[in-house]
């Protein structure tokens, strides 16, 4: 289960360790671990910043400036925002509060660039900090509040200063907001694009986590599973190659030659001595897109061979991975020397009684031969019929436990065959009110044994008889094809379901629907016509329909 294994690996190592965050996810991490009040500080640090460079650059380059009393208020405008950021408690504030800092940021930005002069126009660049910073949040009326700071940073310090914006101020007080006002927007929709765009790869990421835990504990479950069941799983891929087995297949000593060919004795056949081709392995049959179930093979040394009902299962590719099939061995060796056992003493059973049973017709034949029992000659007709029936039915129980018939073949007719049964079934139809219809092709010549041809004719029509309560009609229907002598027994009666069908030819099967009407039998008819006929080298089906019929085709050799 090495890959099984790996595949878990893997799953644990990404649980345990995820993707190494990037530097914004620091950041953002770092940020947001943050109070209100820090953050905001923080935010404000670009601003103040600045404005400390614009103090050392006027100190050494325009010391003059910092003699201005209207610039020193305005450097006092900042410290006193600076101040209000750390000293204000933001957090117990409405969480939109903080606006009022980037605005008075704008105000002061505005009210130095004026103290300053014409040098210090380049402060203008400065309420990008403010602007970006209002326009990034979420709500949508916060780019407006940085448009608006922009006009008051142009529009305020003229109008403190009482004089009328002109010339080139005019261009700054028009320019400068619409400028900015392209930037707010911008970083909005900006914003709010990152802003989805990582909510959605925040959804992603804990999508794929549950997916990642459903994996893991589904693979936790496929490893219970497959450890606890007694069943040999290995499954294969394309090519034949193994993907996975599980314990019950490696630790199984008779299956060790199958996974690894190298390991030891592979699989045998039926005869548990002939090895199994290489070509109808299980695996290269999976391989070759052979879907089976159910088949019986043999592995293990000879002193212990085990017999294994072998199923295959493909499955298609599926997410990358390339296709493949479920391949199960389950151990059927008890079972199938059970079935050995209860063959070998039906066959024991039934020779034991063929011996006294014709010891028994024998002498009644004498009594029935010798003058003196009239007045008793027709209960031992009774007895004679009874044992005569009992007699077939022990032969037939030979028959079907050793799967072969001895066949005495010669050349026949198989139409006056058909015909000969028909007659003589043709009492106990019309007894049950049916109508027997005989379509023969005559003559029909073939070389079979007569005796049991005949007894499956009249297998089938005493089962068609039987399972025709009602009345109908039955047809009886011999004719030559291609494939060979094509004989069928037709009626109108209870028919069979599916799963009966499957079940017909097996030994002793009784429907359900004969059971509860008590129609007689023993359930050996078909398995015995069955034996007959592929002892004859041919097939047999059953063709059925509950409440409508069945037909019973069976097809022998040509001559």
């Amino acid at each position: 289960m090495q890959e099984q294994q790996g595949v878990a690996d893997v799953a644990g190592q990404a649980r345990r360790a995820p993707m190494q965050p990037v530097v914004s996810d620091r950041l953002d991490s770092l940020f947001g671990g943050l109070s209100a009040r820090k953050r905001i500080a923080v935010c404000q640090l670009p601003v103040s910043a600045t404005v400390g460079l614009v103090v050392l650059a006027a100190a050494a380059f325009s010391p003059a400036t910092l003699a201005s009393n209207l610039f020193m208020a305005a450097l006092l405008f900042h410290v006193a925002i600076a101040a209000a950021c750390v000293a204000i408690p933001w957090g117990r504030l409405p969480a939109s509060a903080f606006a009022v800092i980037p605005l008075l940021d704008c105000l002061a930005i505005g009210f130095t660039r004026e103290a300053g002069g014409p040098a210090f126009s380049v402060l203008s660049v400065t309420l990008l900090f403010p602007v970006i910073w209002l326009s990034a949040q979420v709500r949508p009326y916060m780019p407006v509040l940085a448009i608006v700071g922009t006009v008051l940073s142009t529009v305020a310090p003229s109008f403190v200063q009482g004089s009328v914006p002109a010339g080139g101020s005019m261009i700054r007080v028009l320019i400068l907001p619409l400028v900015m006002a392209v930037v707010a927007v911008s970083a909005h929709v900006v914003a709010t694009t990152l802003r989805r765009h990582r909510a959605r790869i925040v959804q992603d990421e804990q999508d794929l986590a549950r997916t990642l835990d459903e994996s893991v504990r589904r693979q936790g479950l496929l490893d219970a599973v497959l450890k606890a069941v007694g069943v040999g799983v290995w499954v294969v891929d394309a090519r034949g190659r193994t993907v996975l087995a599980n314990k019950a297949m490696r630790t199984d000593p008779a299956l060790a030659g199958v996974v690894d060919p190298s390991g030891g004795q592979g699989l045998l056949m039926a005869d548990r001595c002939t090895p199994v081709p290489a070509a109808l392995l299980p695996a290269a049959r999976a391989a070759a897109g052979d879907a089976f179930a159910d088949e019986l093979y043999w592995a293990g040394p000879p002193e212990r061979q085990h017999a294994y009902s072998v199923s295959s299962h493909g499955f298609p590719p599926v997410g990358g991975q390339g296709a493949g099939a479920v391949i199960t061995f389950v151990d059927v060796t008890s079972l199938v020397s059970a079935l050995a056992a209860k063959d070998d003493f039906v066959a024991t059973v039934s020779h034991e009684l063929r011996t006294p049973l014709t010891s028994i017709l024998g002498y009644l034949e004498l009594v029935l031969d010798e003058p003196g029992h009239e007045d008793v000659r027709e209960e031992l007709n009774v007895v004679r019929r009874n044992a005569e029936h009992l007699l077939n039915l022990v032969n037939d129980l030979i028959a079907v436990a050793s799967e072969r018939v001895d066949l005495s073949l010669e050349e026949t007719d198989l139409a006056r065959l058909l015909a000969l049964e028909v007659d003589a079934a043709q009492p106990k139809a019309a007894g049950n009110g049916l109508q027997l219809v005989l379509d023969a092709e005559e003559p029909l010549p073939a070389r079979v044994d007569p005796e049991r041809i005949s007894q499956v004719f009249r297998n089938l029509l005493s089962n068609a008889i039987k399972y025709s309560p009602n009345g109908g009609t039955i047809t009886a229907r011999a004719l030559s094809t291609g494939s060979g002598m094509a004989c069928s027994i037709t009626d109108t009666g209870l028919g069979m379901t599916a799963e009966e069908q499957e079940q017909a030819f097996t030994k002793f099967f009784r429907s359900a629907r004969s059971r509860e009407t008590a129609i007689p039998g023993a359930g050996l008819g078909l398995p015995v016509s069955k034996t007959i006929v592929e002892g004859h080298g041919g097939s047999i089906s059953l063709d059925s329909e509950p409440g409508v019929g069945t037909t019973a085709t069976f097809i022998l050799p040509h001559a």
